[in-house]
Formats: structure tokens, C-alpha cells, sequence
């Protein structure tokens, strides 16, 4: 399954700004070497940041507002595809309120002259570019993790931060670094959602080379979680660095399928998060509808605790409805069942239910790469803000309003650094192409 991504043009290669504080060297390409233009690489990452915050904030109208009752199903423990545009519902903490971002289940825009808000879903994967950025390396060590959290994030008022990822913060300000503080010895909340929000962009920072991805999340991964929630956090790095590589011959969809296959090589055959891959995709395959494959992923995994995942007996607040493992789940009813349209993918994550805003942002974020800013702008017959507040969730970066072409040319530096120290590339600022090493690295199963 290979492609020649992107070959180059004129018009592309204006585009030649370069990492101020890296060295350029020469680079005698192969012919095997995987030619990826910058231009369209930081299109796709401005696609992505527009795409993750349109589906993080849809995704946060419903976020919480059904997490099921444990028992047989009754009619409005879910949402269906037929509460699109009606009324939200209070969600377990909404005191029997709706929404404030609105008072109907549909997408939450900023037009052009508004400001994207950070959210949880966002601002820690952009404190994780600027801490590689600033550091001036490919891969973050305990201590500029842990410096990087401690300056970057609020030590009192709201934070923005929830189960694992608080966890660990706390761990930090006691003086551990990562990964002790994802520990399960030290952090009781190991197996929550944290990692998955926070880590997904190493796999954007590492076309096409997924183990390269995964040796750059690795410590960060692990700064929250381990088993099946550090293994499901992988899953979608991998998803994430193989966009870059997917056969661009086929439809948005069939890229998908292929690229959730190879990630899930990744995930243990034992491990519940495996089966919970093989369970959704056989409802997929079989033609049930999502609203039934959901239901039955509430009873397989909520009320009958199958295939090893026993959050249910913790007895934990709303049932884990933070796990990693049923937040997967959901996930992957979106991934498949929205056959690879931006709109449909974030509608049905946004009304699966349980912690909707992260799926949603998860798939919103890889697919706004995929197809680009201008995707996303022809999906949504529109134009949007670019300007992202970042202050809202985080403290003390150089701008508090930042936008969204300069956080992805950023993103293209940091490549920049990954292809020449890490792969072993090389880059063409004429051309303005990088020259990956093509030969695609086998996924192997995490070891347990």
C-alpha cells in the first residue's frame, strides 16, 4: 500500500520558510524516498486544527448527556440519528440544563470573524508542538514534560484537566516526572480517556512512519496511561502518521478502513480493546445500524462486562464514563459508520454518547487533515475563524490568540526536525519537498 503523496509545483514551492533554528543539510535522495510536499502538508495541518475544534465543540453540546443506566435499554437512554437539531439534553452534571454553546444538537461554528476556544482536545497537543518546538528536539524528555505542564497549565482555578490527566498534574507538583505518573501504582486513573486527547498529533508530526510516531508519543503517553488506554492512545498515532501513507486511490473511506486495520495490529489479540475493535467492525460489516451497534456495545461492555472490560464492577462515577474502553467503542461507531464525510463522522460521534467531544474531535482532527482547509470549507459550504484562544484553557504562552496557519507551520518545522533527526531524510527548500524514507515499518503488537 504505497503512494508518491505529493508531488510538487510551482505554486507550492513558494512556500520555503524554514525552522529558524535547525540546520538544513544537503541530501542526496532515493528513488525509494517517499516525496511529501511542505505546502500541502501545512494545508492539511491547518485542516486539522479547523477540523478538531468544529467537532470538539459539537461534540461538547452532548457531551455526558447519556452514558446509559446500566439495565436493559429504555427508549432516551440514547440518542438516535433522529435528535439531530432538536433539543439538547442536560447532560449528569447539567443541574437538568441544556447546552449553553446551543440550545439544539447541531454544530457549533465560529465564522470568520470569531476565536476558536482552546478545549482539553486541543491545548495540550499544542503545548506538546511548542514544547518540541522550543526545546529544539524530536523527542521530549521526563523533565521538559513535566517543566512543560507545570508552566503551561493553571495550578488553582479551573484547569481544564480531568481524572488521568489531573492525576498526573498533581503527581508532578509532588515532584514526579513522567512516566511515573501514569503509573497505575501511583495513578489510580491510568485507564481513563487522558492519552488519547493529548497524543494523537505525534502521528501527524511523523508521516508516513508510524514507528517514528510512536517512539515520539511513547513518554508522553505514558505521562497518563498504560495497558489498554496507552495501547488505544497508539491507535490512533498510528492512524494519524499513516494518513500520510494510505493509497490515495481510493475513497476517503476505504484510506480509513485500511488505515484502522494496520492500527489495529498494534492492539494485543487479548486485550479488550482488540475485541472491542473486532466486535464494532462486525456490526459495521453486518449492516446494523450505528444506533444498534452502540446499544450493543452498552450491553456488552456496561451491563455484561465482556471480553475483560469490568469497569462496571469498580463501581466508578457515572460507570467510568471517562474509560478509555468505552469511549473507543464509541469512537469507532463514528469511524466506521461515517464512511469517511467529516459531517457525518462528527454527527454520529456527537450523538453516540458518553464523553462525545473527544471521539469527535479525534476523527474531526484526522479527517480536516485528510481533506485539507479547503475539505473541511467545501464540507460545511463555508468559511471559518481562523484565530485560536489558547489562553481560555492555558496560561503563559508568547500569544494568547493564535492562528491557525502559523500553529500549522509549526507543525511543518517540527517535521522538519523528525525527517532530518529521526528518519534520516532529507529536505528541499527549492522544491519545497521532504524526502521520507519509504520503507514502511511493520506494526507489531504493543508488548504487555
Amino acid at each position: 500500500m504505497f503512494l508518491s503523496n505529493c508531488q510538487t509545483n510551482r505554486q507550492e514551492s513558494a512556500f520555503v520558510t524554514k525552522n529558524p533554528n535547525l540546520e538544513y543539510n544537503s541530501y542526496t535522495p532515493s528513488s525509494s524516498d517517499l516525496i511529501i510536499s511542505r505546502a500541502n502538508y501545512l494545508n492539511k495541518l491547518y485542516g486539522f486544527w479547523l477540523g478538531q475544534s468544529i467537532a470538539n465543540w459539537t461534540g461538547l453540546v452532548t457531551e455526558m448527556d447519556k452514558i446509559g443506566n446500566i439495565g436493559e435499554i429504555k427508549t432516551g437512554d440514547f440518542y438516535t440519528r433522529e435528535d439531530w437539531g432538536k433539543p439538547d439534553q442536560p447532560s449528569i452534571w447539567g443541574e437538568g440544563k441544556p447546552s449553553d454553546l446551543s440550545p439544539t444538537i447541531d454544530f457549533v461554528f465560529e465564522d470568520k470573524e470569531g476565536v476558536w476556544g482552546a478545549d482539553d482536545d486541543t491545548d495540550i497537543e499544542y503545548m506538546y508542538q511548542h514544547l518540541l518546538l522550543t526545546n529544539k528536539t524530536s523527542i521530549l524528555t521526563p523533565d521538559q514534560i513535566r517543566d512543560g505542564w507545570l508552566k503551561y497549565i493553571k495550578k488553582k482555578e479551573e484547569n481544564y484537566l480531568w481524572v488521568s490527566n489531573q492525576k498526573a498534574y498533581d503527581l508532578m507538583q509532588l515532584g514526579l516526572r513522567p512516566p511515573n505518573t501514569g503509573d497505575p501504582e501511583n495513578n489510580p486513573e491510568y485507564e481513563m480517556i487522558d492519552a488519547q486527547l493529548t497524543t494523537e498529533i505525534f502521528g501527524l508530526f511523523a508521516p508516513a512512519r508510524p514507528d517514528i510516531a510512536l517512539k515520539m508519543a511513547h513518554l508522553p503517553i505514558q505521562t497518563t496511561a498504560r495497558g489498554n488506554s496507552e495501547w488505544i492512545s497508539e491507535f490512533y498515532v498510528i492512524m494519524y502518521s499513516l494518513a500520510s501513507y494510505v493509497d490515495k486511490n481510493l475513497s476517503i473511506n476505504e484510506q480509513l478502513i485500511w488505515m484502522s486495520n494496520e492500527a489495529r495490529k498494534r492492539l494485543p489479540d487479548d486485550s479488550y480493546s482488540a475485541k472491542m475493535y473486532e466486535f464494532v467492525k462486525s456490526r459495521y460489516l453486518a449492516n446494523v445500524s450505528w444506533e444498534e451497534a452502540r446499544d450493543e456495545i452498552y450491553n456488552r461492555y456496561q451491563v455484561e462486562q465482556l471480553d475483560g472490560y469490568d469497569i462496571t464492577s469498580r463501581e466508578l462515577y457515572c460507570n467510568g464514563c471517562f474509560a478509555a474502553g468505552i469511549n473507543f467503542a464509541s469512537s469507532l461507531i463514528s469511524l466506521f459508520y461515517g464512511d469517511g464525510d467529516i459531517k457525518e463522522t462528527i454527527k454520529i460521534g456527537t450523538l453516540a454518547g458518553w464523553d462525545s467531544d473527544n471521539p469527535t474531535a479525534t476523527w474531526g482532527g484526522l479527517l480536516g487533515f485528510m481533506i485539507g482547509k479547503e475539505g473541511v470549507e467545501k464540507a460545511f459550504e463555508r468559511k471559518f475563524s481562523d484565530k485560536f484562544n489558547i489562553h481560555r484553557t492555558r496560561i503563559n504562552f508568547p500569544k494568547g490568540i493564535d492562528i491557525f496557519s502559523k500553529m500549522a507551520e509549526n507543525g511543518v518545522f517540527v517535521v522538519d526536525r523528525v525527517v532530518l533527526e529521526e528518519m534520516g531524510g532529507g529536505i528541499d527548500l527549492e522544491n519545497n519537498v521532504w524526502y521520507v524514507p519509504s520503507d514502511y515499518i511493520k506494526i507489531k503488537p504493543a508488548v504487555k
